[in-house]
């Protein structure tokens, strides 16, 4: 049986800033954003080429902002780095270690973001 992670939540204090920030900055593509009630916001987006999206809103997660810690695989670190950095994300210089090479970003709440390449595994 095969068990496949589809919808990870993310904590954000401003669901349009999010949006903006994930949207136009990051490039990832907004698949949903509905008002359920007063009580209740659903936005999902998700990274390009990704089966897993993001999901945040109000009234989705007791969990406060600026705590989780998600990592995304990719096949070119340096095309990374240079597609985030041109979109004006804060994104840190590539570190190459032993087990992977590394970029890291925050979004506006201080959710950290690792990007990944495994340089031993074919399309990182």
């Amino acid at each position: 049986m095969d068990w496949k992670l589809e919808l990870a939540f993310l904590p954000v204090s401003d669901v349009d800033r999010a949006i903006d920030f994930y949207v136009n900055k990051v490039g990832f593509h907004l698949d949903y954003d509905q008002r359920v009630s007063d009580s209740l916001r659903f936005v999902q987006i998700t990274p390009p080429g990704s089966a897993c999206s993001i999901a945040f809103g109000e009234g989705l997660s007791e969990e406060p902002p600026g705590r989780s810690w998600l990592q995304i695989v990719v096949a070119d670190i340096q095309r990374a780095h240079d597609e985030l950095a041109a979109r004006g994300v804060a994104v840190s210089d590539v570190q190459k270690l032993d087990w992977g090479h590394f970029v890291s970003f925050h979004d506006p709440d201080g959710n950290r973001w690792a990007i990944q390449y495994l340089p031993q595994r074919a399309n990182g």
